[in-house]
């Protein structure tokens, strides 16, 4: 068979696909048989779970099934035929077999914890109590145009004192690539270089402002608005607060675990060991706020 699937099938994955021996529900459908032995739909299932997200998005539907089924048959071959080269004896696959074990089961346990803790009671208790402690905090949303010698500076604020459009001034003038006419939507005072930020905040809207200096240039910039942040609603930060609730879940239990159980380390700590402490979960550590990454705008 010409397959494009064997290179999936690492040395790894093959121990672990010769060495776990599935039990066959009666309600499972056989899709395959190879040399005998039988592949399911449950078969397809958990392979679909494993490597489903590393399909090329085109693969869809039946086609989604039928490549998954042709992977499992080109694992089972080499599994056989590796079973036949005897490479499944041996202290060394067997430790490989017990690591992914080991992997298998704590991944079922952390997705069980997951599951049980991203309640939506616990996702919106989550949301409430961190808009709860977020301190009220001005933003502007202005335009600006950035220019390289104070000279140019002074010719862009006379053209727009003049009484030419800011934002077509800018588009002519300003050196910032990023800012179309000069926008750049609402920011904190935190979120600029201090000679901005100090210059922008103590404008109210619909003033311009003197030629500023900062380490990009020269700033003329215009105030448009002013307000309170928002604090952006459930239903945009959902994502982020769900992985928040999942994590936290999952670090306490490693956290619990690890105090009750007796870890002795043959070999002195290392400062990495050290700075790691109680790691959570692999690859789930929480951020300090689950809604850190939204923006307003």
């Amino acid at each position: 068979m010409n397959s494009p699937y064997l290179a999936r099938l690492g040395g790894a994955a093959l121990a672990f696909a010769m060495a776990v021996a599935l039990t066959v529900p009666a309600s499972a459908k056989v899709l395959a048989r190879v040399n005998g032995t039988e592949i399911t739909d449950e078969d397809v299932k958990i392979a679909l779970d494993d490597i489903g997200q590393s399909l090329p998005q085109q693969i869809e539907g039946p086609a989604r099934q039928a490549y998954i089924l042709d992977y499992l048959i080109d694992a089972k071959l080499v599994a056989q035929k590796a079973e036949a080269d005897k490479m499944g004896e041996g202290t060394e696959f067997a430790k490989k077999v017990a690591y992914y074990r080991d992997k298998v089961l704590m991944e079922d346990l952390l997705g069980k914890v997951a599951k049980d803790a991203a309640t939506d009671a616990a996702i919106q208790k989550t949301y409430d109590d961190v808009a709860k402690q977020q301190k009220p905090e001005e933003e502007v949303r202005a335009r600006h145009i950035l220019v390289e010698n104070e000279p140019d500076a002074q010719a862009a604020l006379k053209r727009v004192k003049g009484g030419e459009d800011f934002a077509k001034v800018a588009n002519e003038m300003s050196k910032d690539p990023g800012s179309k006419g000069g926008e750049l939507g609402w920011f904190t005072k935190d979120r600029m270089v201090p000679e901005f930020a100090d210059a922008a905040f103590k404008m109210q809207p619909g003033q311009i402002s003197e030629p500023v200096k900062s380490q990009f240039g020269w700033h003329i910039i215009q105030v448009e608005e002013r307000r309170q942040k928002q604090f952006p609603p459930l239903d945009q930060v959902r994502d982020q607060v769900t992985r928040y609730v999942v994590q936290k879940s999952q670090s306490e239990l490693i956290l619990k675990l690890r105090e009750a159980a007796k870890v002795e380390r043959t070999e002195p700590e290392k400062p990495a060991d050290a700075a790691a402490g109680a790691t959570p979960a692999p690859d789930a550590k929480a951020p300090a706020n689950p809604a850190a990454p939204a923006t307003s705008k």
